[in-house]
Order: C-alpha cells, then structure tokens, then sequence
C-alpha cells in the first residue's frame, strides 16, 4: 500500500541532500545510458547487415578453381584448370534439387562509355537463373532471358552506379546501346543490389550480359569462371557441398578427386552463421560494460546508503525507542534505494532510447548500414527488473546495519 508519508520522508531526504544524491544517482543513469545506447547501436549494425544481405539466398556456395596441389594422372602439380560447360549440364542431372548457376568474369573489360560519359564496370556473364541466388530488383525493363542465352545477343543489365554515370539526371537507358571495351550492348534492363558478399565484383558497378554471349566475345570457349550452387530452403547447402565438390574434381582428368585445395569454396551460410556469431559475442560483451558500469553505480547507491544510516544513527534510535518495527526501518531504507536507483536508471533508459531514435532517424536516408538501432520490450523489461533488483540490492546491506543498532546506543550518539 502507498504510504505518504514514508515517500515524503524520503524524499525530504534527498532534497536535503541534493548535491550527493544526484551524484549517487549518476553512476545508475550513467551504466544503464551506456548499456541502452551500446545494445540499441549494436542491435543497429545487426539490423542493417541482416538486411543487406536478407534478401539474397544464404543457403549457397560459391565455386572458383585454383592450382592443383597433388600430382594426377600424368599432370604435374601447380596447374590451372577451369570448369567446363559440361560440369554445369552434369551438375544439373547429378542433383536436380539444386540451383547451379555459371557466371563468367572476363578480366578484359576497359570501362563503359556512352557518349561522352564513361564510368567504371565489371562486365559478367550471367544466366537467368541468377536470380535464384542473388538479390537483384529490376528497375525499369527485364533481366537476361533464355532467348538471349540461345541468340547470344549483344544487351546487357547495367547496376545502378553504371546507370547513374552514363545515363545521370533520369535519362531513359532502355534500348540505348553502351560501349564496353570494344564491344556493344544494348540496355535491356537496369537494376538496383542488396549486398555484395562472396560476388567477387561490385554488383553496383556491374554490366550483366548473356552467359553464352560472354564466352563468345571474350574466347573463354567453353570455360566457365565460377559456379554458385543453391539448396532449396528444405535442403542445406553444407550438407551436400563437399559432395558436389569431389563430384565435380572427379570429372576431370587432370584433378584429383582428393585435392581439396584445387576448388577453392565460400559456403554464404556458413559466412553468415559466423557474422551472426560475431554479433552475439559483441552483444555479450555490450551486457557486461554495460552491466559492469551499472554494478558500480549500485555499489556506490550501498555505500552512500551505509553513509546516510551513519548520519542517521540517533534518528533511527528515537524510531525504535518509540516503537518502530525493525521491518519498518528496513522498509523506509530499502525504499529509498530503490527510489533513487529506478529513477536514475529510468532516465538512463530513455535518454539512451531516444539517443538510439535520434541515430536511426538521421541515418535512415543515407547508405550506411545503420538500421533501427533500438531496444525491444523484452530487453526493456529485463532492465526494469534489473533496476528494481539492484536497488533492494543496494539498500539490503545498509537497512541491516540500521536495525542491528541498539536504540540507547543511537541515542548517546553524536
């Protein structure tokens, strides 16, 4: 039940004493601001790296060939291979539940041009199933489709960097022809990317153009540079990876089966399982400044306590000499703990909130990867009781020396 008057004592108290309090109090605000205000910047960073990358399929592998390692076959070691055409037909047929997606990345291109504007690019031949693994939106015509694999037409897909260079203030790009190198593409298509990991290209800067043209125009044959292999949602890539591998190392003569090393791999869900990782030793180690920070302001709260039972020795004497239960001194001293704990760390909290808006307001409209920093309702809760917690904490100690005081012992007290 409120009791009026022990909260006006309490607070007579503390304005009597305004310098101290506000001190005391300063070390709860300052450890549960520094706890919001980290976790709300870390859930931040967290939110904006999930997002950059939510929308590509996570559940691939990427593929790309290096020297061979072991002797094979009559070969020598420390030799180039490539994969082959074939290997994505046979891929196709040995696990028709996966997604296998060649990409060509020819290292000859010079830069694109129109006009007079030119602008940076990696040019990278791609099939239509791309969109199976990789984020990419359409912005205004289409993507590569299987015609254009057939014909090997010259169009190409431009990224939004590649758009905005050769094409600025909203100039219509479709149907306009761009010069890469010294090759021509006609704009089909224009673009816009949600992450970039494992590509091994800027996907900003990039000029898609048909698989089967790329190979023809930059006399890759039949080479193929890399493979990215997908796993329905019902399927994790992990658990077939190393088989798809060794079935590939096993169609080529001049590999052997057993060179891990000649396929070097990039698993995304393991990549991403790890950045996840990462985020959860940050958020650990968030909880324990933050939480360290506070426990120091809570010790300071005791001792300022065990202070103010010193200095109030005789008035809790007079208390129980006339008739004040041990439970009522506790009560009173308890209170005013946790008083000024939860009040200090109440305002913690919201300042360390709205620190956290304030951030994710004024970087909403830029590219950082900075999304919704903030605190959710159950780590809200969780602080509250930590609060309340602390401050019958802080209070404990001290309300026990109080009622440990004989009543003629405080009264001779000067």
């Amino acid at each position: 039940m409120f009791d009026r008057e022990l909260y006006k004592e309490i607070w007579q108290a503390i304005v009597a004493n305004k310098t101290r309090s506000i001190l005391t109090a300063f070390g709860v605000f300052w450890g549960l601001f520094m706890l919001i205000t980290l976790y709300g910047a870390g859930k931040g960073l967290q939110n904006g790296i999930e997002a950059e990358y939510s929308e590509n399929a996570k559940n691939t592998t990427i593929l790309r060939t290096s020297r061979t390692t072991i002797p094979y076959g009559g070969f020598r070691r420390n030799r180039w291979w490539n994969f082959k055409n074939s290997d994505v037909e046979a891929l196709n047929k040995q696990y028709p539940d996966l997604y296998v997606v060649p990409r060509i990345l020819p290292w000859s291109n010079t830069g694109a041009s129109y006009n007079l504007r030119t602008s940076d690019c990696d040019v990278v031949g791609e099939y239509p199933i791309t969109t199976k693994v990789e984020y990419i939106k359409i912005v205004k015509g289409r993507y590569i489709n299987e015609m254009d694999i057939r014909e090997r037409r010259k169009v190409c897909v431009i990224g939004p960097r590649v758009r905005d260079n050769l094409f600025p203030n909203g100039e219509e790009p479709i149907g306009k022809s761009i010069r890469v190198g010294s090759a021509y593409y006609t704009v089909v298509g224009t673009y816009n990317v949600k992450g970039n990991i494992g590509l091994f290209f800027d996907p900003e800067t990039a000029v898609r153009i048909p698989f089967t043209t790329a190979q023809q125009t930059y006399n890759y044959g039949d080479n193929v540079s890399m493979l990215i292999v997908g796993a329905p949602e019902e399927k994790s890539i992990s658990d077939v990876e190393d088989e798809v591998m060794r079935f590939i190392r096993s169609r080529h003569r001049d590999v052997s089966p057993d060179d891990n090393d000649a396929l070097q791999h990039l698993n995304l869900a393991k990549t991403f399982g790890q950045i996840m990782k990462l985020f959860l030793g940050v958020n650990v180690l968030i909880w324990l400044v933050g939480l360290g920070t506070l426990l120091a302001g809570i010790i300071g709260i005791s001792n300022i306590m065990l202070v103010i039972v010193k200095e109030r020795t005789q008035e809790i004497g007079i208390k129980r000499a006339i008739g004040a239960t041990p439970g009522s001194i506790i009560r009173q001293i308890m209170t005013e703990a946790v008083l000024i704990t939860v009040v200090a760390g109440y305002l913690g909290l919201v300042l360390g909130v709205l620190l956290n808006e304030g951030l994710g307001v004024v970087l909403s409209g830029s590219d950082s990867i900075f999304l919704n920093p903030g605190i959710n309702l159950g780590v809200g809760l969780i602080c509250l009781a930590i609060l309340i917690v602390a401050g019958a904490i802080a209070g404990l100690l001290p309300a026990l020396r109080a009622v440990k005081i004989k009543p003629i012992d405080a009264i001779r007290e000067e």
